[in-house]
């Protein structure tokens, strides 16, 4: 096993980088059929979130393998090389394994213990299957690491650690209030009908707002998450067009917005606009006809219609504010930005009446959250799980030598036999049978003990050397070897949920 993770989070660049660097679906796609053509790997698999973009590689050079994997993550994200790297870790072998199992229990997620990230992992590997670009290394990885985390939530209580991104957003939203006496009657509108929104949905339904209004570039989709909060019984739910948000914002009081845009959905001045106010750069907000400000919606449907991201970029960069969500009096609106790049204008903290908390903000406050002692319980399970991993692909990797003695002997004895018959050809089939079956379990005890000793040392750290030794005591040809262990990789059933 030579696993390598080249990668950047939450913990390690800024915000304004992470967003930069957001990876789409096309985009990853991409950067793992790269990642393959390139020498040092030959297997790739990226991990790419809201708030993390991780390139998983067995690769054979590690100096290589990081230069390869670094300028790849450089290339596809838009972010320079010289600008990344700073913010790049990067894991080798067993780190990559403990990494990729704290990251799967929720130990370093933005907010700890939250469970979402089991289903970015399990959406990770189905790309890497589907693309062929997941072999039996990165397979057993991530499907062990879907188990660990399923087994941290059910063993221990991480859950009571931290919970998701949408209801920690929320509580911060509420500030201090218990989220369903702040949630109460309010009109919530949904941006975005995805796995993240669906959820903000869901999570607004069980906290008690009054009205849901889902608005999504792709009506159909919208249509089907508004069908599934009629099922779970929300009273009022209603989809609409990208193009009535503007209106729909001047009934909600709480907004929430996840899209896969490039630029952003809400500018501060339609945040202005919708609240009556004037919105000016300088910072300053007053009362003003709503006709101040020009159409963001427009603005984002050109953009994404277009691909432009450099005019999103630029937008950004002007607008880009240390975000504070303190306000004087009571806010009248409500945001909750959860996307990445940010769909909501950070400068819309500015406007009067609005309380804006985005993942920037949420990092800021997740810092602070107390760590439940079930923490540590899991950092041992982790532990546990990543000595196990490590010695079963030790074990697997002589497995291939030992189904090709065990194959060689089966050869011997079958050679044997017949030459037996060419001796002895007036032995009954009842005599041949039982000569036959003595012959196989005299080698079959020979070869027992020899066999399980050495998977055994096989699977200690530094036993990788046994399969080697192997093949050199018995003379094994390595195009056999390397036969069997063709066929257990392509094996379909293999590596398979």
């Amino acid at each position: 096993m030579s696993l390598l993770v080249v990668g950047l989070s939450h913990r390690s660049a800024p915000v304004s980088v992470l967003e930069r660097a957001s990876l789409a679906v096309d985009a990853r796609t991409k950067l793992l059929q790269d990642t393959l053509a390139a020498e040092p790997a030959t297997e790739a698999a990226v991990l790419a979130t809201c708030n993390r973009i991780e390139l998983y590689a067995d690769v054979d050079k590690f100096h290589a393998g990081v230069a390869e994997l670094s300028t790849l993550l450089a290339q596809h994200s838009g972010v320079g090389l010289d600008e990344l790297t700073p913010y790049l870790y990067v894991h080798y072998e067993d780190r990559a394994v403990h990494h990729l199992f704290s990251v799967a229990c929720g130990l370093d997620s933005m907010v700890v213990g939250e469970g979402q990230i089991l289903g970015q992992i399990k959406d990770a590997l189905a790309l890497g299957q589907e693309l062929h670009t997941a072999g039996r290394l990165l397979n057993d990885l991530f499907q062990q690491a879907l188990r660990v985390g399923k087994r941290a939530h059910s063993e221990t209580g991480i859950d009571r650690a931290g919970q998701s991104l949408v209801t920690f957003g929320l509580e911060q939203l509420a500030d201090g209030t218990e989220v369903t006496a702040w949630a109460a009657g309010k009109r919530a509108l949904v941006i975005g009908a995805g796995s993240m929104s669906s959820l903000a949905a869901a999570t607004l339904a069980r906290a008690g707002v009054e009205e849901i209004v889902v608005a999504n570039r792709t009506r159909a989709r919208a249509d089907r998450l508004v069908e599934i909060l009629g099922q779970a019984g929300v009273p009022t739910a209603r989809a609409v067009e990208m193009a009535a948000v503007g209106d729909e914002l001047t009934r909600a009081d709480v907004v929430v917005s996840c899209t896969g845009a490039t630029g952003l959905v809400l500018t501060a001045e339609a945040v202005a606009r919708a609240l009556g106010v004037a919105f000016h750069t300088a910072g300053q907000a007053s009362e003003a006809p709503a006709a101040a400000a020009p159409d963001a919606l427009d603005q984002h449907a050109a953009w994404v219609e277009n691909g432009s991201a450099t005019a999103a970029a630029q937008d950004r960069a002007v607008r880009r504010v240390p975000v504070r969500q303190a306000v004087t009096g009571p806010a009248r609106l409500h945001l909750l930005d959860l996307a990445m790049p940010r769909d909501i204008d950070g400068a819309a903290h500015r406007v009067a009446g609005v309380r804006l908390v985005d993942i920037e903000s949420l990092a800021e406050a997740s810092a602070d959250a107390p760590m439940a002692a079930d923490v540590d319980q899991v950092r041992t399970i982790v532990a546990d799980e990543v000595a196990a991993f490590g010695a079963a692909q030790r074990a697997a990797h002589i497995t291939p030598t030992v189904v090709a003695l065990r194959a060689m002997a089966a050869d011997v004895v079958a050679g044997e036999i017949a030459r037996l018959d060419g001796r002895l050809p007036d032995l009954d089939e009842k005599q041949r049978a039982e000569i036959t079956q003595t012959v196989r379990r005299v080698v079959d005890k020979l070869l027992h003990a020899p066999t399980v000793r050495v998977k055994q040392l096989a699977s200690e750290p530094g036993g990788a050397g046994y399969a080697d030794a192997l093949r050199e005591l018995f003379d094994l040809d390595p195009q056999t070897v390397a036969a069997v262990s063709r066929a257990d990789l392509n094996d379909p059933n293999r590596g398979r949920s």
